[in-house]
């Protein structure tokens, strides 16, 4: 999720503002807009992608919402992904994101997961342009992007077996670059360190994207198994 300002991310990022501003989103999920940092000869740029990789092979968009993440140990080898990674590797800048674990039988309780020290996090990620088959060679076309994961450190593996590649300041450039070779690449695809994340339960309201707004964010005291609210109650 990211509800923090363009020009925040822009500035922390040192890239140029976005064209397009999002609005602030407790609750991004799959298929919409996000932010993505970008570099090339320009430097380097914050732009709004949609989140769902559509290859420039695709015949339609119907396939993004299978390609979000791409998992670190076949990036480079699945048909979907291996170009942009070889390629078009870019950074989505989020304040934090949702995982749920397990309480119960039948009960879910997410939690949000953001940095230690309050920054952004930097996730690695890739891009694409796609443009309709039949459409103008020189018309419009999409941005989209998925992120890279990779085997969960032990503090994250308590609530999910995966977790996204967290990239350092130093590794930015290393990781946009067209000239990193790819065991370097490989070797920033590792889980973040122990202390860098931290997380706590927030409301089962984040389970629905109807749902938007800073509260979701807020740390809750999960109720009791057994005593959720309305529970054994059929109206």
């Amino acid at each position: 999720m990211s509800a923090t300002p363009a020009s925040v991310i822009a500035a922390y990022f040192d890239a140029q503002p976005p064209d397009d501003e999002l609005s602030a989103n407790y609750n991004v999920a799959p298929t919409t807009e996000v932010y993505v940092v970008g570099e090339g000869s320009a430097g380097r740029r914050l732009r709004v992608m949609h989140w769902g990789l559509v290859p420039p092979w695709a015949k339609d968009q119907s396939g993004a919402s299978r390609l979000i993440n791409a998992r670190s140990e076949t990036v480079a080898e699945k048909p979907s992904f291996r170009s942009a990674f070889r390629r078009r590797r870019c950074i989505m800048p989020v304040d934090g994101f949702y995982e749920w674990t397990t309480l119960g039988p039948l009960r879910k309780q997410p939690v949000f997961i953001h940095s230690a020290s309050g920054s952004p996090l930097a996730l690695a990620a890739l891009w694409e342009f796609w443009r309709p088959p039949d459409a103008d060679p020189d018309g419009p076309g999409l941005f989209s992007c998925c992120i890279l994961t990779c085997p969960a450190n032990r503090a994250i593996a308590e609530v999910h077996d995966r977790m996204p590649v967290l990239l350092d300041r130093n590794a930015w450039s290393v990781w946009m670059s067209s000239e990193t070779d790819d065991q370097s690449l490989h070797d920033l695809m590792v889980p973040a360190a122990e202390d860098v994340l931290v997380r706590h339960p927030v409301s089962t309201a984040v389970n629905s994207t109807r749902n938007n707004g800073p509260d979701l964010m807020q740390e809750v005291v999960p109720e009791p198994i057994g005593e959720i609210p309305g529970q054994g109650q059929l109206l």
